[in-house]
């Protein structure tokens, strides 16, 4: 079965930047579409970006994070820049429920085998 394990958050000065990684075993991560969600203390889970083989969806932080993939590395990624307070929150990622979506939306139902969750902390 695709296990998911995010990596690569930490505390950060506004202003700054992260990578965060989204390692994949049990299968091969291109196959499928992942999503990167976050979730503040309080609030409820938000998609922030997702990628398919054809292309990518991206909610209001588009412009300062960038999703990829490298797949020789069975690795999503999410570039993260000019992060601001209210970018904190753990950080997940998860692949789409059907196998090889040529495209994908940031819909939680539509998403299984979370990972645990990265923390990002954007504070001064």
């Amino acid at each position: 079965q695709l296990q998911l394990v995010e990596s690569g958050g930490g505390l950060v000065q506004p202003g700054g930047s992260l990578r965060l990684s989204c390692a994949a075993s049990g299968a091969t991560l291109d196959n499928y579409a992942i999503g990167w969600f976050r979730q503040a203390p309080g609030k409820e889970r938000e998609g922030v970006s997702c990628i398919s083989r054809s292309g990518v969806t991206t909610n209001s932080v588009n412009g300062r994070f960038t999703i990829s993939r490298d797949n020789a590395k069975n690795t999503v990624y999410l570039q993260m820049n000019s992060l601001r307070p209210e970018d904190t929150a753990i950080y997940y990622c998860a692949a789409d429920r059907i196998f090889a979506r040529s495209t994908c939306i940031l819909t939680t139902s539509r998403y299984e085998s979370w990972g645990q969750g990265t923390q990002v902390t954007v504070s001064s």
